[in-house]
């Protein structure tokens, strides 16, 4: 290991975890939201990028190969040199007319590329290390990888929206205030529409000027344009439904496919619950008075045209976002509208829905940009490009070479191989404690994988449905924040504690530190009326108590990976722990729709014995992960 000190792991462990994030996020979250910026439609878009997370389940399969041909230190550096101008070809590919099919061909090369560099890293994580300073790094590596998907999700897309909102028209700015105190009044269309934009030398987007607050509190009933009467929220669906359609007949946006399956969900839909699920319900199911009809949202619409013709051919696209204020305005209709030469004297229609659980005045303000979609794109992809370039350049000097990264030079016939790959199979199976392994991985995080579905929804519920009633904005500030500065201390806090005693000592206070947290969601669904302090503090406790005891989960896998094939047998054990996460969290939902979210969360206290269950089965070498003293 004396090579692997020569460089200190500050110099390379915060780049390689933060490069390890930056193309699962590409492939998985920035190509859907350039793609929708494109024009692409939202049914192409979840059906192709939706098979892109393939190579990260089945990466176990072809680890072996990583573990056997070359050396980690190798298969890192080729694969961020691969990363690199396959990012710069999605780039170049952006401006061409076929580059939906030509950059999706891309993205899965970067998707199995990222996949066979996560093996990779990982194993070079292990050889570099000494098992001391794997357990003193895990939370440092876990909180740079949190640290690029921020900066892939959100810089990144800034930048693109920056390059978007300059190179165009001035962009188009609408905003939207809300009132609770304020009674409710339906938008006039008609007004909105026959108000004329000031003339000009250039062109540019109108707005109509400033609209009055809206109502956050909807009315029973509404009438409709024939007169007749309904309950509101029929109303705003039928608003909704008429801005959809204005838009589709103007040539602002494309016409939606017909859905074809409808009588089939609606006959599957009266079919109701089936006889377990009914039992399920009548016997573990929470008792909850009937609170009436649902409560509506209501809804604002607002008007964008163009006050000057376009030349012919010329076509203006402009993509709506959300740039500020309350993230309970959203917009549902027209976030992204094309104006040409026939159209651009016609309004084009927004709508946005209120969130009825706001509680105070707020204001949201959406910005459309008009400028040069794929060269911002481009752009962004070319940066991703340069940063791996020069991370590549850079780990070809910072990553050290560990001795135990070496492979045997002889040459080796492709059926020494292909049995060597056989064998690292049977090896891993071959295990002592196997099973108990096995058992670990896939219940030890039981209560948190059925947890992590369900916390958004209990947060956004109204409380007469068992929920919180928190706002859209509240959660993100709730979870998407406090949650994730606690994930995050958890794990820097587990990685130092775990680094001192040891995983062996530290496995039972990590592992109720996982169980015990969750007893502040029974607490919050029981007495559910706190104040915003209340909750946050209830969601960072545990959410800190996960972070700091999934420390003692992936320094375990580390450590049942220790032998010959340490990197494929790591790349099969985060095989088995997705599919702990992957199963129980399917099963989730319908858990708590059918028992309540008071049962549900009980029942994943109930599940916490099997986190404790498998701890007492496990055998640790009591010296793992712990800095052994030199006398």
């Amino acid at each position: 290991m004396n090579a692997s000190k020569k460089r200190s792991p500050w110099a390379w462990i915060p780049t390689l975890y933060f490069a390890q994030g930056l193309p699962y996020v590409a492939v998985m979250t920035i190509s859907v939201i350039m793609y929708k910026r494109l024009g692409i439609s939202n049914t192409d878009i979840a059906l192709y990028t939706g098979w892109l997370y393939l190579p990260w389940v089945i990466k176990p399969f072809w680890s072996p190969f990583v573990d056997i041909i070359r050396t980690k230190r190798w298969w890192t550096l080729t694969m961020q040199w691969i990363i690199a101008f396959a990012l710069a070809g999605i780039a170049f590919s952006i401006p061409t007319p076929f580059f939906f099919q030509l950059t999706l061909a891309i993205f899965w090369l970067v998707g199995f590329t990222s996949a066979t560099h996560d093996i990779a890293a990982d194993g070079f994580y292990m050889l570099a290390l000494t098992e001391h300073e794997q357990s003193l790094y895990v939370g440092i590596r876990s909180t740079f990888y949190r640290v690029s998907t921020v900066v892939g999700q959100g810089l990144l897309v800034v930048l693109a929206g920056a390059i978007e909102t300059g190179t165009g028209l001035d962009a188009v700015k609408v905003g939207v205030e809300v009132d609770p105190y304020v009674a409710w009044e339906a938008p006039v269309m008609a007004d909105l529409a026959l108000q004329q934009p000031q003339d000009a030398a250039e062109m540019n987007f109108f707005t109509g000027g400033d609209v009055a607050a809206v109502a956050v509190k909807a009315p029973a009933e509404a009438t409709l344009a024939d007169g007749t009467t309904v309950p509101f929220g029929t109303y705003a669906a039928a608003m909704r439904d008429s801005v959809r359609r204005s838009n589709e007949r103007n040539g602002f946006t494309a016409a939606a496919a017909a859905a074809t399956n409808a009588p089939a969900a609606a006959a599957a839909e009266s079919d109701g619950p089936g006889a377990f699920t009914r039992w399920v319900a009548a016997t573990f199911g929470e008792q909850r008075e009937a609170s009436g009809e649902a409560v509506a949202n209501t809804f604002a619409i607002r008007g964008v045209r163009l006050n000057k013709k376009p030349a012919p051919g010329e076509t203006v696209v402009v993509n709506m976002t959300h740039n500020s204020g309350d993230a309970g305005i959203k917009l549902v209709e027209g976030d992204r509208l094309v104006f040409d030469e026939n159209n651009w004297d016609r309004t084009a229609w927004l709508y946005y829905d209120i969130d009825h659980k706001i509680k105070q005045p707020v204001k949201a303000g959406f910005e459309g940009a008009s400028g040069n979609i794929p060269m911002a794109w481009l752009v962004v992809f070319a940066v991703l490009s340069a940063f791996f370039l020069a991370v590549a350049m850079y780990h070809s000097w910072a990553l050290p070479r560990p001795e135990s990264d070496r492979r045997d030079a002889a040459t080796r016939t492709g059926a020494d191989i292909f049995r060597e790959f056989f064998d690292t199979f049977r090896s891993f199976f071959a295990k002592k404690q196997i099973w108990v392994a096995v058992a670990f991985m896939l219940l030890y995080r039981l209560p948190e994988a059925q947890l992590v579905k369900l916390i958004n929804p209990f947060l956004l519920d109204p409380i007469d449905k068992g929920g919180l009633g928190l706002s859209t904005g509240e959660v993100g500030f709730v979870y998407g924040t406090v949650g994730i500065i606690g994930l995050t201390i958890g794990g820097i806090v587990g990685g130092i504690v775990a680094a001192r005693g040891g995983l062996k000592k530290w496995l039972w206070p990590m592992a109720w530190s996982m169980s015990l947290t969750c007893l502040t969601f029974v607490y919050l669904s029981y007495w559910p009326t706190h104040s915003l302090v209340t909750i946050n503090i209830c969601v960072f406790i545990e959410q800190f108590g996960y972070g700091f005891g999934f420390t003692a989960y992936m320094l375990y896998l580390i450590y049942f990976s220790e032998g010959e094939h340490k990197t494929a047998h790591y790349a099969i054990c985060t095989g088995f722990m997705a599919l702990g996460m992957m199963l129980p969290g399917m099963a989730a939902g319908w858990l708590q729709e059918t028992i309540g979210y008071r049962h549900f969360f009980v029942w994943t206290m109930i599940c916490c014995a099997a986190t404790i269950g498998v701890c007492a089965f496990l055998k640790i070498d009591p010296n793992f992960g712990r800095k052994i003293e030199k006398e």
